[in-house]
């Protein structure tokens, strides 16, 4: 379902397939995991084309409210169009901003560059 690697620094969480409904809360454990095992590290969550549905979103979604709380940057990377505005329109106002690309190497130098800021 999903895998990760550390690149300069920043933790890259790879969802390859939808969850479902079923599998969200598991996607959003296993991220969670991800992300307490290499904190401080910021967070990249690239949703490939298949995985990128609502029960995906709503796991980063949920991964997102975590790292606010943990105070750990965070972004996403999709090339979907509609699963980028469902992410803005739903993240949490309350806490770090989400920032969404479309591109993965963006989305990665960004976190990078925040990060060492």
């Amino acid at each position: 379902m999903l895998s990760h690697a550390l690149d300069r620094g920043v933790l890259v969480v790879t969802v390859h397939q939808d969850p479902g409904i079923s599998r969200r809360a598991e996607l959003a454990t296993r991220i969670s995991s991800l992300v307490h095992a290499h904190k401080p590290a910021p967070v990249v969550i690239v949703l490939e084309d298949h995985a990128a549905t609502n029960a995906a979103v709503s796991a980063v979604l949920r991964a997102h409210r975590l790292c606010s709380h943990l105070d750990t940057l965070m972004s996403v990377a999709t090339h979907s169009a509609p699963a980028r505005r469902l992410l803005e329109a739903n993240a949490d106002a309350g806490s770090h901003r989400l920032v969404v690309h479309s591109r993965i190497d963006i989305a990665i130098s960004a976190a990078n560059t925040a990060a060492a800021a």
